[in-house]
């Protein structure tokens, strides 16, 4: 099955926002993250380039996967690595994704009493669920008896946006500020893998499996393509694979950001929920085991011994793809599913000797059922002259800690640049990939007025 093989690999691609930025008071795009935030002037994004946010999170690393055996990099199946030395890296739920928010056309006025903000963005995330008994088996092979797989999964979407954001003053409760967006998207399509259980049982000649597993495809123009087991039966087709005959629009949705700011004294206290809405995707193809199967067969060695670690992963890849025996339900129709919501929280500080610093505590927490995650960020915020901001964060949450910054130019009449890392990368590998799987990157070029 080729969702399988991205399990193996794990290398998917997880829409995100550049926290760093959330309390710098001339940072443009704050009302990403809080719509009550407004500027202090005009804008105009360049366009495509406005703003770029693309990251990296996880807690399975490349490091875990890759190692250098004699200055060769070697797949951690390679018989050279022992099992402890991959083991000790490995999770009992590991995960990984990537994300790419892309501001394709953004301006911001101030009318209707209030900050006016329109953007058109293109939006992509994808994460991958590993646990930690798959590595056992793929290290292993057939050296252990028995191997209970559970909650393997895979979830990956694309769409565009379209979001229009007013924020105003509440003139009765002096501090207070509140915002909301409204958010009309279109869908490019949607993959959600669910693999929820394989047991394996070797026998004195076979595997005994047991397994259940669904596999929802909105994405238009995508067919499956099969393989066929006679082990398991003469002429048993199942899903193998997958392709596409064309590509377009799959379905549309609506989201909604709303929050709220109130100052008192030194104190600014901020509250949001971001992306509260859904999309309805009009074609889904559908695979499934149709309930829980039970499979006796000898097919599967799960031999990763070679030198060659492509023809290694490519057999582990069939071997895998064969043990949910998938079976084509064709195109189920309309499908809906909710967007990730994520809730913000902060409080800031404005240092009273120095009143251009400030220090913030911001909580991020999105919900997400089985890629939910949270974090907490103490930061450091500085407005040294008015055209010139910067902010140093340190942040801890489910992925573990990192360091994040951002500089931010505003020229206020005609130029603003900024760029920053949520999570700043340690050590790189050859091709410049971070070893470890936490690295967001922030950049944008826009024009006040």
């Amino acid at each position: 099955m080729f969702l399988a093989g991205a399990a193996v690999s794990a290398a998917p691609l997880a829409a995100q926002n550049t926290y760093s930025g959330y309390f710098l008071d001339n940072y443009t795009y704050r009302f990403q993250m809080n719509p009550a935030y407004g500027n202090e002037s005009n804008f105009v994004g360049f366009p495509g380039l406005g703003n770029v946010n693309v990251g990296m999170q996880g807690n399975l690393h490349l490091s875990n996967v890759l190692f250098n055996i004699d200055g060769k990099t070697c797949l951690f199946t390679n018989p050279g690595i022992s099992t402890e030395e991959v083991m000790k890296g490995i999770s009992e739920k590991n995960r990984i994704g990537t994300n790419l928010k892309l501001n394709i056309l953004n301006g911001g006025f101030k009318a209707w009493g209030g900050y006016n903000t329109v953007s058109v963005s293109a939006v992509a995330n994808a994460e991958v669920s590993l646990p930690g008994t798959l590595f056992s088996l793929l290290k292993e092979g057939i050296s252990n008896r028995e191997y209970d797989i559970r909650n393997l999964r895979a979830n990956a979407q694309g769409y565009a946006e379209i979001a229009l954001n007013h924020s105003r003053d509440i003139p009765p409760v002096p501090g207070l500020r509140a915002g909301a967006s409204v958010k009309f998207l279109i869908g490019a399509g949607n993959v959600d893998a669910r693999f929820n259980d394989a047991r394996l049982v070797l026998g004195e000649n076979s595997w005994d499996i047991t397994a259940q597993a669904d596999l929802y495809a909105s994405v238009k123009g995508l067919r499956f393509e099969y393989d066929i087991n006679d082990d398991v039966e003469p002429g048993r087709e199942y899903v193998s694979g997958a392709r596409i005959d064309n590509f377009g629009i799959n379905g549309f949705g609506m989201a909604f950001d709303l929050g709220a700011t109130y100052e008192w004294k030194e104190w600014k206290f901020s509250a949001a929920v971001i992306d509260l809405g859904f999309i309805s995707w009009n074609e889904t193809q559908h695979a499934s085991t149709n309930g829980v199967v039970n499979v006796q067969t000898s097919r599967y060695e799960f031999d990763a011994v070679g030198d060659d670690d492509e023809d290694a992963f490519d057999r582990l890849k069939n071997d895998l793809s064969a043990i949910y025996q998938l079976q084509d339900n064709g195109n189920i129709g309309r499908r809906t599913n909710a967007l990730a919501a994520t809730l913000n929280f902060g409080v800031e500080y404005k240092f009273p000797l120095y009143n251009p610093l400030s220090f913030g505590l911001l909580n991020s927490t999105r919900i997400d059922g089985f890629y939910s995650w949270t974090q907490f960020r103490l930061s450091a915020n500085i407005r040294p002259v008015s055209i010139l901001s910067a902010s140093a964060n340190l942040e801890v949450g489910t992925f573990g800690w990192g360091f994040g910054w951002l500089l931010n130019l505003n020229l206020k009449k005609g130029f603003n640049m900024f760029v920053g890392m949520d999570h700043t990368p340690g050590k790189l590998a050859k091709q410049g990939i971070p070893l470890k799987s936490n690295a967001k990157l922030n950049f944008g070029i826009d024009f006040p007025f």
